[in-house]
C-alpha cells in the first residue's frame, strides 16, 4: 500500500492539479512553463476498500515568501450588444414555445390514447353483455326444451299406466264374470 501511495504522489507531482484545472478552462495554455508544479503535497493512503484503493491528497499552502502568483486570470469579457441579447431572448422564447408545443402534443396524444382505450373497453363490455345475453337465452331455451321433453315423457308414462289400468280392470271384470 505504501508503494502505491508513493507512486501516486510521484504521479501527482508530474501532472499538477493546477495545470489540470487550467487546461480545462483554458485549453490554449497547456504549456508546462506557465503552470507551476505542486511539490508540497502529502498523500495518505486510506483503509483499503473492496472497490479498490483510496488516497487522500493534501496540498500544502504556498509560503508567503513565494513570488509566483497562482491566481487564475479571469476570462476576457466580451462586449454584449443589444442585438445579441435580443437574439438570445428570441431563441429562448422559441425554445419555450417549442417545449410548450411538445407538452401539448404529448397531452393530446395521451388524451387520444385514453379515449381509444375507453372506446375499446366500452365495445368489449357491450360484446360481453351481448354474448352473456345470448348464452343465457340459449340456456333458458335448452331448459325449456328439457322440461317439455320431461313433461311429455311423464304424460306418456301416465297414459300407458292408465291404459294398463284399464286393461287390468277389464281383465278383472272378465274374471269376476267368469267366476260368478
Amino acid at each position: 500500500m505504501a508503494k502505491t501511495a508513493t507512486a501516486y504522489k510521484e504521479k501527482m507531482k508530474e501532472l499538477s492539479v493546477l495545470s489540470l484545472i487550467c487546461s480545462c478552462f483554458y485549453p490554449e495554455s497547456r504549456n508546462n512553463d506557465q503552470t507551476p508544479n505542486v511539490i508540497d503535497m502529502e498523500v495518505k493512503p486510506i483503509k483499503k476498500r473492496t472497490s479498490g484503493q483510496a488516497f487522500e491528497v493534501i496540498l500544502k499552502p504556498l509560503s508567503p515568501v513565494s513570488e509566483v502568483s497562482h491566481s487564475l486570470p479571469s476570462p476576457p469579457k466580451r462586449d454584449i450588444s443589444l442585438e445579441d441579447i435580443e437574439k438570445k431572448l428570441e431563441a429562448a422564447e422559441e425554445r419555450r414555445k417549442y417545449q410548450e408545443a411538445q407538452v401539448l402534443r404529448a397531452l393530446a396524444e395521451k388524451r387520444e390514447h385514453e379515449r381509444d382505450v375507453l372506446l375499446k373497453a366500452m365495445e368489449e363490455n357491450s360484446n360481453f353483455s351481448k354474448m352473456a345475453e345470448e348464452k343465457l337465452h340459449m340456456k333458458m331455451e335448452q331448459i325449456k326444451e328439457n322440461r317439455e321433453a320431461h313433461m311429455a315423457a311423464m304424460m306418456e308414462r301416465l297414459l300407458e299406466k292408465e291404459k294398463r289400468a284399464v286393461v287390468v280392470r277389464r281383465n278383472k271384470e272378465l274374471r269376476e264374470e267368469l267366476t260368478a
